[in-house]
């Protein structure tokens, strides 16, 4: 089992890129530009890179 993603991580959702911006009683919200929504199965989401990278990145 790949270890669930942590706010600030770029993953990947059904082939779109966004970054977990909260985890709110349990449900993983997902950012895109200005769009929100809700990570049907956290168990699916794949880190593109974590929060650690995506600072180290400069962004």
């Amino acid at each position: 089992m790949n270890a669930l993603p942590e706010v600030g991580d770029e993953v990947e959702d059904a082939g779109r890129r966004a970054i977990l911006t909260d985890i709110r009683k349990g449900v993983y919200l997902l950012r895109s530009g200005p769009s929100e929504w809700p990570a049907p199965d956290p168990e699916e989401l794949r880190v593109t890179r974590t929060r650690a990278q995506r600072i180290a990145d400069g962004e």
